[in-house]
């Protein structure tokens, strides 16, 4: 998988652009930034993603990945974004394209 350093910005951009109290998965991020798969979100996120605000990308099923769950959870929190069992409420905090 090839990151070429548009989709790169591009995918920089769209996390970006997840504001405050909602949340988007790897799918959403990659569907705006026009990306093959959602792997190419997590992997610029993995790589370049430090200063963005990573932790309102989730998975599809709402939840975040394993190694990041505990702190990802506490930001949200923070931002008002509610977990139960783990798990966000896309149905009520979800972004993208369809707001």
């Amino acid at each position: 998988m090839s990151v070429d350093e548009q989709l790169h910005e591009r995918i920089r951009d769209a996390v970006r652009s997840v504001p405050a109290g909602r949340v988007a998965t790897y799918g959403d991020i990659a569907e705006i930034a026009r990306a093959s798969t959602p792997r190419l979100v997590g992997r610029v996120l993995s790589e370049d993603g430090h200063d963005l605000p990573w932790h309102r990308v989730l998975r599809a099923s709402g939840r975040p990945a394993p190694h990041l769950a505990r702190r990802q959870l506490e930001l949200l929190r923070a931002e008002g974004v509610p977990a139960v069992n783990d798990k966000v409420d896309l149905r009520t905090y979800r972004w993208g394209v369809r707001d």
